[in-house]
């Protein structure tokens, strides 16, 4: 468990201030995330990378000479906002253009995603590789859907190798992705971890079982089985990883690969060094040739008692990489033998901000928006009453932050929906502003996923009328379609399209029906609260949870069960408002 915190709250940004402070000589704090004390070189590619916090020394730990140009930092296990993406991505770009990498989240791919796009249009050249590594996660069939665990490292060190020895952008992609390809890793836990603040772990494992496959994000493992000695463990770990040998290698005697055994949080070191005392005989007796490998920890969960075991099959080329000194605060290989400029401590970064307009609302507008920050109070104190139930629906095939996640960001909206009624805002300026604080305190899928239904929302309700019955259907609507283009998620699939799509229809029907606001928004609420009770039918399509459907089976999807509950709040504000 976590025992030194303040605020479960601010954990996140409290330990990225003190580990900023802590290597001060290497990197630099910058809104969103930390980069390299030491500028690139103008003209070259950077390569940044990010993900939720929780996993030290992932990511920032990566930052620094012969690794990444920046990382950019999400709140604990929360993939980081599209907005902290573009902020660290302008931090360190040097007209070269960007690369961005990270692991195959749904959260990281949205929010990454939408940075990437922000900053095209922006006029920078970006790009993305998504690691893939996690064997366990997804059939070779399918390994495009494979999250990343502590395969991660090599990928991120092949394409910074490569832009600072100033390839082209398309170079680094293409030689990211060659190590993407060539990287397995598959992992064991014998405990859950918990979250600071949280008075158990997201799973428990019996006492003589192990976990098979587990998440870095606290996700339980695939299968349960009884835990083997550590040379029995090293025989499991080898096996399964060689059954999966890239194409591109033709034998496996004299094959030279890069070997990571990371520990998870609370293994203790001693311990991993007898377990790869066995990996490094196995793959000898194979004919393997490990080149520098690394035992250590470089992705952890908390205090998660487990493993991991990455193959890196190098070519030429990746060996170069692989090999390359680096010197980060979290991992040394070589010496450094040119330091570049110093950025110095007062150095600003712009925040990337999207525009809109900043006129007063008309009155009607005005008086409706004051009905909207009472809308987004009675859902921040609606989740704050269900905020273990939440949590405790999440971990049962996810990482169980999803109510900490949707408090984070309804906190943040209600914070700026004020802000935003200072300046004399309308109700659709309050919406996007709330939307936008949502998106980029909370991060994550849910952050993203709300940030764009407030946005499209605000954009048909406006600042000039008084929304009415068929304005806030047709900005439902929007709403729906924002969030099935973001996310790709399809009525079925157990998110909260399977509430927001039924409640968008049903609003739909009491305006051609001619009904009152109030009984239209009532009956709509109704059906979307039975419509989040019978996602416990569905299984999981997408998402942190797809490998674990099986699990998921009998349970609501928070993200429906959430939706459903604001709406639900929203309809009490609408009744005590609108009648």
């Amino acid at each position: 468990m976590t025992y030194l915190f303040n605020d479960s709250a601010k954990f996140a940004d409290e330990l990225i201030e003190g580990y900023a402070a802590a290597h001060r000589d290497k990197i630099l704090r910058v809104d969103g995330g930390v980069i390299r004390r030491h500028k690139a070189r103008p003209g070259q590619v950077v390569v940044v990378i990010g993900g939720g916090s929780g996993h030290y020394p992932a990511f920032g730990g990566f930052v620094g000479h012969g690794l990444v140009h920046g990382a950019v930092l999400g709140n604990v296990f929360a993939a980081p906002s599209a907005q902290q993406i573009c902020q660290v991505a302008q931090a360190v770009s040097v007209g070269g253009g960007i690369l961005f990498c990270y692991a195959n989240y749904a959260g990281d791919v949205l929010n990454f995603n939408q940075a990437q796009k922000r900053l095209r249009s922006a006029g920078l050249d970006v790009r993305s590789v998504v690691v893939t590594d996690d064997i366990a996660s997804a059939s070779l069939d399918e390994n495009h859907k494979r999250r990343g665990i502590a395969g991660t490292l090599p990928v991120f060190k092949a394409a910074a190798v490569a832009a600072d020895a100033g390839k082209s952008l398309h170079e680094v992609a293409c030689i990211a992705a060659e190590a993407n390809d060539r990287v397995r890793s598959l992992g064991v836990a014998f405990s859950g971890c918990t979250l600071p603040g949280a008075t158990k772990p997201l799973f428990e494992v019996m006492r003589g079982k192990m976990e098979v496959g587990m998440g870095i994000h606290g996700e339980p493992g695939l299968s349960r089985i009884d835990a083997p000695s550590a040379d029995g463990l090293a025989q499991l770990l080898v096996d399964k990883l060689l059954a999966e040998t890239p194409a591109t290698v033709k034998s496996l005697a004299g094959a030279r690969i890069g070997v990571i055994l990371n520990g998870l949080g609370a293994v203790k070191y001693e311990e991993l060094f007898v377990v790869y005392r066995k990996i490094d005989q196995l793959l000898a007796a194979r004919g393997l040739i490990i080149i520098e490998p690394v035992v250590d920890e470089l992705i952890t969960s908390f205090d998660m008692a487990g493993v991991s075991l990455t193959l890196f099959w190098l070519n030429d080329e990746l060996e170069q990489t692989w090999v390359a000194a680096t010197d980060t605060p979290a991992f040394h290989r070589g010496t450094i033998a040119h330091v570049a400029s110093v950025i110095e401590n007062d150095v600003s970064t712009t925040r990337y901000q999207d525009v809109y307009p900043v006129k007063p609302g008309s009155t009607e507008s005005q008086v409706a928006a004051r009905v909207v920050l009472a809308a987004l109070e009675a859902a921040h104190n609606a989740v704050e009453e269900k905020l273990e139930e939440l949590g405790r629906l999440d971990a049962i095939a996810g990482d169980g932050d999803h109510g900490l996640g949707m408090q984070r960001g309804l906190a943040a909206a209600v914070e700026a929906a004020k802000q935003a009624l200072v300046t004399q805002a309308g109700a659709g300026r309050v919406l996007i502003a709330a939307g936008d604080a949502w998106s980029d305190r909370a991060g994550g899928t849910s952050g993203a996923l709300w940030g764009v239904m407030l946005r499209n929302l605000g954009n048909v309700v406006g600042d000039d009328n008084k929304p009415d019955a068929s304005t806030l259907t047709a900005g439902v609507a929007a709403a729906l379609e924002g969030v099935m283009n973001l996310g790709k998620a399809k009525l079925g699939d157990k998110t909260l399209v399977d509430v927001l799509q039924p409640f968008s229809a049903a609003l739909a029907t009491g305006v051609a029906r001619n009904l009152s606001m109030v009984d239209i928004w009532t009956a709509a609420a109704d059906i979307a609260e039975k419509a989040a009770q019978a996602t416990q039918n569905l299984t999981p399509r997408i998402g942190r949870a797809r490998p674990h459907a099986e699990k998921s089976i009998g349970t609501p999807d928070p993200g429906a069960v959430s939706m459903a509950l604001i709406i639900c709040a929203v309809d009490k504000v609408i009744r005590a408002h609108c009648s």
